[in-house]
């Protein structure tokens, strides 16, 4: 990934924190016919080495886990965070100067590692636990794992195979108009928010962010 040093972001909570906000992710793999590409969601155990460790499951008919087998295999999961189109209309400088261009802001991060299929019907139904209470968390009603009939859940867990992915480096980038100066950054702020969307107030909360200057401690 080309990574201009104003974009490039190598803080391990942050790079963790959008991990965790975006699990949904591209997991990219070479196999016998070239690049191929799942999208997974990964549960992020950042205890378990010094990058962490990726957790998911895909179906028993997938043939992402035979590729991987329990050998391993060299993988890429890739998480795309916020993301939006930036307007030149928005910077003081195209009436300044009219020298400005569209451009689009994003946040993502990289994983790279050993990915190797985990065939356990105990790890899986921790796995599949695990990752409902994360996505369930803040329910007034959360779904359970255990709201399942038995057989049935015993079923679905037999249906697939679980993946892990032990994280070898992480590359990070947020363009986030760092390259623009103040005038500029607070244009694309005002113009985010005038649309009125959540994709765009997210994203001017990101620009907002990285114009604060970071705490000393």
């Amino acid at each position: 990934m080309y990574q201009p040093a104003s974009f490039t972001e190598t803080r391990l909570d942050v790079l963790h924190a959008v991990m965790r906000a975006a699990p949904l992710a591209s997991l990219v793999i070479h196999g016998p016919d070239g690049l191929d590409a799942d999208p997974l969601p990964l549960l992020l155990d950042a205890a378990a080495g010094p990058c962490g460790t990726l957790a998911g499951h895909c179906a028993r008919a997938n043939p992402l886990w035979t590729r991987a087998g329990t050998g391993g295999i060299d993988a890429l999961a890739i998480f795309h965070g916020p993301e939006h189109y930036v307007s030149p209309a928005w910077y003081p400088a195209k009436q300044e100067h009219g020298r400005v261009v569209p451009t689009w802001n994003y946040v993502i991060v990289q994983a790279y590692g050993r990915l190797r299929a985990i065939d356990d019907r105990d790890w899986l139904r921790r796995q599949v636990t695990a990752l409902t209470q994360q996505q369930e968390a803040g329910a007034a009603a959360p779904w359970a794992v255990g709201d399942a009939p038995a057989d049935y859940l015993d079923r679905m867990l037999g249906a697939i195979v679980g993946l892990e992915l032990r994280i070898e480096r992480l590359s990070g980038k947020c363009k986030l108009s760092q390259n623009q100066p103040a005038a500029n950054r607070d244009g694309v702020i005002a113009g985010l928010q005038a649309l009125g969307t959540s994709r765009a107030a997210v994203m001017a909360a990101e620009v907002a962010g990285r114009m604060t200057p970071p705490r000393a401690d």
